[in-house]
């Protein structure tokens, strides 16, 4: 446990306003090639994909977002390795490419099936150091009953996570979760980490590289009885890693042994997902969701991308998919 009074940062205000805020936005990721952000809005009808140029040094916006829509929901993307202009991506139902130019969706690999769209679909993913791209479920009607209240007589939750390998193999990793959330890696690539938002817990496992496997899998954080739901993550060069605390107006930094190091509040309840960004990768980009609540605040600057330089840590970039 941190000793002393938790460090709490003000990290500021929305700094790209997208129109009047996105219902969720999701899935920043950076391209330093030329200096763009990329994340997508994956809950408006239709979903939308957004592309911005930034500043490589300075982090700053140049010019407008390019807003592309698409043909279904796509709630998390990355880039394919010497395929430019082209992620892969989670959309509704599996594994699809996304055309950067178009925003025309490419099925690969449908894994939900159309009669289970109301009981199941796809939200956060990751890929990792090999180039493989790990996609995770959400179980709609689990989630429907709110963050750590689902009730014992309910059973096991239907999510799942899957692998979706280069070769164009598929495998089930993990089952029993309610919403499917942030994953990361270790530097080393030794530990994975992977979120369920709605069950409020963060699951460590041991990783290994060459096979892709996951063991030992163990409970890492655990916010049951506080407050933020585990969101879109990412980890600094220390290995801490920088979690979007959906319901929290927080991203929450936590060392590798799980220990909480500070809370960075912004002016926005829902944030929902993070990237590394800028030359040198020292800038948090953060994407956010429309405050929905009945309670929410008049000011609440959700819907918008927010962005934090932290003066003691850089990350790296998010794999690209080999394949």
């Amino acid at each position: 446990m941190a000793s002393g009074p938790l460090e709490v940062i003000q990290g500021g205000n929305a700094w790209v306003r997208c129109g009047t805020g996105m219902n969720l936005g999701e899935a920043p990721i950076y391209r330093a090639s030329d200096s763009t952000l990329h994340w997508v809005d994956c809950l408006c009808e239709p979903a939308e994909l957004h592309i911005l140029h930034v500043d490589p040094e300075t982090g700053d916006a140049q010019g407008e977002a390019r807003v592309f829509k698409l043909e279904d929901s796509v709630t998390v993307a990355f880039f394919r390795k010497n395929k430019p202009g082209s992620y892969i991506c989670a959309y509704f139902q599996g594994v699809a490419f996304l055309d950067e130019a178009t925003g025309k969706l490419d099925v690969v690999r449908e894994i939900i099936p159309t009669s289970e769209r109301d009981i199941r679909r796809f939200n956060d993913g990751g890929v990792d150091a090999k180039g493989r791209f790990w996609l995770a479920e959400i179980d709609r009607k689990a989630m429907a009953y709110g963050p750590n209240k689902l009730p014992a007589s309910y059973g096991e939750p239907i999510g799942r996570l899957w692998r979706y390998d280069p070769d164009g193999s598929l495998h089930l990793m993990e089952t029993g979760i309610i919403c499917g959330n942030g994953l990361a890696w270790s530097p080393d690539n030794k530990t994975m980490y992977f979120n369920d938002s709605v069950a409020m817990m963060v699951f460590a496992y041991d990783f290994d590289l060459e096979s892709g496997n996951i063991t030992n899998k163990r409970l890492f954080i655990d916010r049951r009885s506080s407050f933020g739901e585990p969101d879109g993550m990412v980890v600094d060069t220390e290995g801490n890693l920088w979690i979007a605390m959906f319901a929290s107006y927080r991203v929450m930094v936590f060392s590798p042994t799980g220990q909480h190091l500070k809370d960075i509040v912004f002016s926005a309840n829902n944030m929902a997902c993070t990237t590394w960004g800028g030359k040198d990768f020292d800038i948090l980009y953060i994407a956010s969701g429309r405050d929905k609540a009945p309670d929410a605040k008049a000011d609440d600057e959700g819907g918008h991308i927010f962005r934090f330089k932290p003066v003691d840590a850089r990350g790296m970039p998010k794999h690209e998919f080999d394949g």
